[in-house]
């Protein structure tokens, strides 16, 4: 069964105003990637900051669905390869895919697909299912950016730089969003769909 997203209830009828409203969404949620990514905690051990977009990433794919969703992480992930100053940080170009927070990043687009393909069914509607969504997808980021930090052998330990200090905060961030996101359905013009 397929339900809508937030996306979905608010696109435009006819063809022209919803094609700019798709467009404007992927430029706003790459802009919103990009300024999440300035949201770093830089830790005393290693070389992976904390930083706000994974929950921006959960949020894209919950809001705008599978496609939109990835091709926003898509599109945010070009920005940066062409020299944009989007990564965390300011960081740009295709070193920052090669080095350790290359797989996280890389990891955001099965993450945003998989939560809006979640999302699309009706798994951001209730507090226990956009909990299970957004813990998938943070499942996804963590799996692809310790698959490349193991490629990488960084010393450290693999889980003590790539999984245990980012633990509290993807737990806090799943709470948020698992709370958020139901209650917009709740909101006047979204009831009901």
């Amino acid at each position: 069964m397929t339900s809508m997203t937030y996306a979905d209830a608010l696109r435009p009828a006819a063809r022209h105003p919803a094609l700019l409203f798709d467009f404007l969404l992927l430029c706003g949620g790459s802009v919103l990637l990009a300024l999440s990514a300035q949201l770093t905690v830089q830790l005393p051990i290693g070389p992976v900051p904390i930083t706000g977009q994974t929950f921006a990433v959960l949020l894209v794919g919950a809001l705008m669905g599978s496609v939109r969703g990835g091709l926003v992480v898509l599109l945010y992930l070009a920005e940066g390869l062409s020299g944009l100053p989007v990564f965390a940080g300011g960081g740009a170009g295709p070193a920052i895919l090669l080095g350790p927070t290359g797989g996280y990043l890389l990891g955001f687009v099965p993450a945003a697909v998989a939560v809006g393909f979640l999302a699309e069914r009706g798994w951001d509607r209730h507090f226990a299912t956009t909990l299970a969504a957004m813990t998938i997808g943070t499942g996804a980021i963590f799996l692809c950016g310790l698959a490349w930090l193991a490629v990488l052998q960084l010393p450290g330990g693999l889980l003590a730089i790539g999984l245990l200090p980012f633990l509290p905060g993807a737990a806090l961030k799943i709470v948020a969003a698992a709370l958020l996101l139901p209650l917009g359905w709740r909101l006047p013009g979204f009831k009901n769909r």
